[in-house]
């Protein structure tokens, strides 16, 4: 059964499910509109992966701070942990695979606040599926793209024109807004700040990482690399429908960022 066809099941038999949202929503989604119309398909709560992001910035800093000469690269991308995994194993002692990524942190959080509830990531990464299902499989997270998720909402009749209307998220965080964007846990942990330009990195596009890695094992100034697997980061995974240009999307992000929320 794919997970379209599991989550319309479990939202006919009314279960109990907390939506944890990507911070990628505003490409293809308006604000509040989208909360109204997961709650109206059955979700009790909703919740903004932002909120998981902040604990993933806390983990990260604790590894580059508890030891001065600590070498780190960091990606959420199920994707990238692959291929270091299978092209470049002598790295894998420098992932930060101690910090849960955006999702895994939502959904424990989730699991603390909202005991019983299912958490069901949506969001732009098809990647993320495999995180799940092979790498955080006691989380019991239901990933679904955005694709899918429209697929759910014609199944249930949820208008796209649907009147907005006053909901917000159960649980919130306004300074990660930007994660999805190449750079974005680099800017909101503060790495930029701790350490010098000539010591982190930030890599986004297939294309650029495995020229990125090669510089990692040849520079050993370099102690921080931030990775998104998708050119321009999550803003351009493959879950999205849209025909904006990385940079259009990158503003739609950054509008929502600004944007006053409650």
């Amino acid at each position: 059964m794919n997970e379209t066809i599991r989550l319309i099941d479990l939202l006919n038999k009314k279960a109990r499910l907390a939506v944890i949202l990507a911070p990628s929503f505003p490409i293809v989604y308006e604000y509040p509109q989208i909360i109204t119309k997961l709650k109206k398909l059955g979700f009790a709560y909703v919740v903004e992966v932002s909120v998981g992001a902040k604990k993933t910035n806390e983990q990260v800093l604790s590894l580059l701070q508890r030891n001065p000469k600590s070498r780190i690269i960091t990606s959420p991308c199920p994707s990238f942990v692959r291929m270091v995994r299978t092209k470049y194993p002598s790295l894998l002692k420098y992932l930060a695979l101690s910090a849960d990524s955006p999702m895994s942190a939502t959904a424990k959080l989730v699991k603390e606040r909202y005991p019983d509830h299912q958490p069901v990531f949506i969001g732009p990464c098809i990647a993320k599926k495999l995180e799940s299902s092979e790498d955080r499989p006691e989380l019991n997270i239901l990933v679904l793209t955005y694709k899918e998720l429209d697929e759910v909402f014609t199944n249930f009749n949820i208008s796209v024109n649907m009147p907005t209307g006053n909901d917000k998220f159960d649980l919130e965080a306004k300074d990660t807004r930007i994660y999805p964007m190449d750079g974005g846990l680099t800017l909101t942990s503060g790495v930029n700040r701790i350490l010098k330009d000539e010591e982190f990195r930030i890599v986004s596009g297939w294309r650029n990482v495995e020229e990125a890695l090669i510089e990692f094992q040849s520079n050993p100034k370099i102690r921080f690399m931030d990775v998104l697997f998708c050119e321009g980061g999550c803003v351009n995974g493959p879950g999205i429908i849209s025909t904006l240009p990385v940079v259009d999307r990158k503003k739609k992000i950054i509008n929502y960022f600004n944007k006053k929320t409650s």
